[in-house]
């Protein structure tokens, strides 16, 4: 057995894993504007309640960078405490078990190749698209996460006036138009004219995202998750059309582009960070 965590700004994740299920979950908010020792006591509490002598490891994804190696924590986004918290040594101390910390978006990627549609793809990223866009990059069948957890941050990448994860996460819906992602979902899904326009151009700019993710990665798949993934079907033909001035159009033709069906799968790749 082991233990996947998915520590995010507003919620805490936590799942006793076997053979890739979760076998027993718990779901709590996260106490983001607390000072670093509480809430390292607070995730602790989680983990006592569901650890046990089968427990052969803990996997934790946070939305930050890591030093993978070490297990040091810097700068978690929305949990303004954790500066530099050395979160395996920490754990590790106190459930004299090895943990293994890595980035939240890498292990939304690790859960999708060992347990959701990633599955038959040598090559793919996991691609998150909510508050920012986040990526996890599996070559050959394994994790890429470069020297500090890091690779695959295409969010950061200049575009535009801005970057991509300006035009590509929440941001666009109200920097450009006033309005949330999630309204914009909602006023398309009843027919809203203004709001399909405002997903076609939004789609538009996913078009350069994924091209830009060809141009560097060139992989099989890309599996979208995060809140905006579920408004695909709003953005999807424009996202495609934007494609077809890549410079490879048979590269792009055989390109698969899946969206994430797992609620708890960065729990799981969390949790799948744990090697036998």
């Amino acid at each position: 057995m082991k233990i996947g965590i998915d520590l995010g700004g507003t919620n805490v994740r936590i799942g006793l894993v076997e053979n890739g299920e979760i076998v027993k979950k718990i779901v709590k908010p996260t106490p983001a504007d607390q000072p670093e020792a509480v809430v390292i006591d607070y995730i602790s509490g989680l983990i006592e309640e569901l650890m046990s002598p089968a427990v052969k490891g803990i996997g934790i994804g946070v939305p930050s960078v890591v030093d993978g190696e070490k297990g040091i924590v810097y700068n978690v986004a929305n949990i303004p405490a954790w500066k530099e918290v050395h979160l395996k040594d920490i754990l590790e101390k106190r459930f004299n078990v090895p943990v293994f910390v890595n980035n939240d978006s890498n292990c939304f990627a690790l859960g999708e190749k060992t347990a959701g549609k990633g599955k038959p793809f040598k090559n793919m990223l996991g691609v998150t698209l909510g508050t920012g866009v986040g990526a996890g990059v599996i070559i050959h069948n394994e994790l890429f996460s470069g020297s500090n957890t890091g690779a695959g941050e295409i969010g950061c990448i200049p575009y535009l006036e801005h970057n991509m994860e300006y035009y590509c996460s929440s941001n666009f819906f109200v920097a450009f138009h006033g309005i949330t992602g999630k309204e914009a979902a909602q006023r398309a899904s009843g027919g809203d004219e203004k709001a399909l326009e405002i997903w076609k151009e939004f789609g538009g700019h996913m078009g350069k995202l994924v091209q830009t993710i060809l141009y560097a990665y060139d992989p099989d798949a890309i599996i979208f998750g995060g809140g905006i993934a579920s408004a695909y079907p709003y953005f999807e033909a424009a996202m495609r059309e934007s494609l077809t001035d890549f410079d490879y159009p048979e590269i792009a033709k055989k390109l698969q582009i899946l969206i994430s069906e797992k609620e708890d799968i960065a729990l799981l790749g969390a949790a799948s960070l744990v090697r036998e």
